[in-house]
């Protein structure tokens, strides 16, 4: 059985608020990150990079640079909640214990104009963020 809880952006930045040792893990391509934007305060390790999009082979010993340990709260967040959930399932592999998966991520589902940040994400629900 799965130990990772599935939550909203909103819950997410709670979680973030009243937990100083939980950390908001953004696993996007580092264009992502620096030119879409990211929460502030998030730490950014990539899961996958382009052209072939397969798992970097260093993603867990990257992760555990910023993990102080394996009951650490990781609020783990990508573009819409499924490149973070496959990292919420390899970390839960290694044994981390308290796992969240930001479902709608940074930027939300495609509207029916196939723009993001109109129908969810971390933007759409003005949660604090910044551009690099």
């Amino acid at each position: 059985m799965s130990i990772i809880k599935s939550i909203s952006p909103t819950e997410a930045h709670e979680i973030l608020q009243n937990d100083p040792q939980a950390i908001l893990m953004d696993t996007r391509t580092g264009i992502e990150f620096s030119f879409i934007g990211h929460p502030i305060g998030a730490v950014h390790v990539e899961l996958k990079r382009p052209p072939t999009w397969k798992v970097l082979p260093d993603f867990v010993e990257r992760a555990e640079e910023h993990i102080a340990s394996k009951t650490t709260p990781i609020v783990l967040m990508c573009r819409s909640g499924a490149r973070s959930m496959e990292a919420a399932k390899i970390l839960e592999a290694v044994g981390y214990e308290a796992l969240y998966n930001m479902d709608e991520g940074f930027e939300g589902d495609k509207d029916e104009n196939k723009h993001r940040s109109t129908l969810g994400g971390w933007r759409f629900h003005k949660l604090p963020w910044e551009q690099s």
